[in-house]
């Protein structure tokens, strides 16, 4: 067993990057898989999903993933990465995050000595590589910027799913962060791959959001981008289930239609793929 390791990321704010990792952990996890959702967002809203609260960490594992990417790795006391780990459903563990990953960047870029600069991007690869062989899966839910912390997640995954929101402004986005990440893949990680682009909180009866869709998708057909045809609908129900059941809704509710969506998400993205008996 080795995991396949995949972030959900975008340079944008507010466009379901957690929604998105967690309820494909839901699916992933049903279909009876190991999954680690490894959270580098200071927001610890993956936590907050399964119910679990971030400022009482301390008392429920003795290391966050701050601890475990600034840890001296020349030390004999390293740090044990299973030591930030909490099983918070059937098949899914959660890398424990805080509000201390605010200073994360900072912390890095202010000791060369200790993090020289030849090592600043591998320092969650380092952590990624012990945990493989543990799980069949491991999403990194990532905050919405280009820094330091999302050069480490891209060093460390085998592929990117993109959250996408169809507003006009958007599109300008998305294409800066598709060409960060080409760049990002052939100077530092050449095994990285695009898995697709995923439209979320779209209103199918909008003109802006069907115009912007098929905006997309053209982009996507002429620059060999995987545009995905199930997309994320509007819904308050996602937001309740967390809300209310302390669970994404492809847990708490499988076979609603909703949860539907991300199951035939990840069959038309093949994001299983390269697992066995599936």
């Amino acid at each position: 067993m080795t995991a396949k390791v995949i972030a959900v990321s975008s340079n944008k704010g507010g466009v379901l990057k957690t929604s998105v990792t967690t309820n494909l952990a839901g699916v992933i996890a049903n279909k009876g898989k190991r999954v680690l959702i490894i959270d580098v967002d200071s927001q610890s809203n993956v936590a907050l999903t399964f119910g679990q609260n971030p400022d009482e960490f301390k008392y429920k594992v003795k290391h966050t993933v701050f601890d475990l990417l600034t840890a001296d790795h020349t030390s004999e006391f390293k740090l044990d990465p299973a030591d930030a780990i909490m099983t918070v459903d059937k098949n899914i563990d959660l890398m424990a995050t805080n509000d201390d990953m605010v200073a994360f960047e900072f912390t890095v870029l202010e000791d060369p000595n200790k993090f020289s600069f030849e090592r600043r991007f591998f320092l969650l690869k380092e952590i990624v590589d012990e945990l493989r062989e543990l799980y069949d899966f491991i999403l990194i839910d990532t905050p919405p910027n280009l820094g330091l912390t999302q050069g480490n997640v891209l060093t460390a995954s085998d592929g990117i799913l993109i959250p996408f929101q169809p507003e006009t402004y958007s599109m300008r986005s998305l294409i800066k962060i598709l060409k960060v990440f080409r760049e990002f893949k052939e100077d530092n990680n050449s095994m990285l791959e695009i898995i697709g682009v995923v439209p979320t909180m779209v209103k199918e009866n909008t003109m802006i959001h069907r115009n912007v869709i098929m905006m997309l998708r053209d982009y996507g057909q002429i620059h060999g981008i995987r545009i995905a045809r199930n997309h994320i609908p509007n819904s308050i129900q996602y937001s309740t289930s967390v809300g209310y059941d302390e669970r994404p809704i492809t847990i708490s509710k499988p076979k609603d239609k909703l949860s539907r969506v991300y199951f035939e998400l990840v069959k038309e993205l093949d994001i299983m793929r390269g697992k066995k008996n599936v």
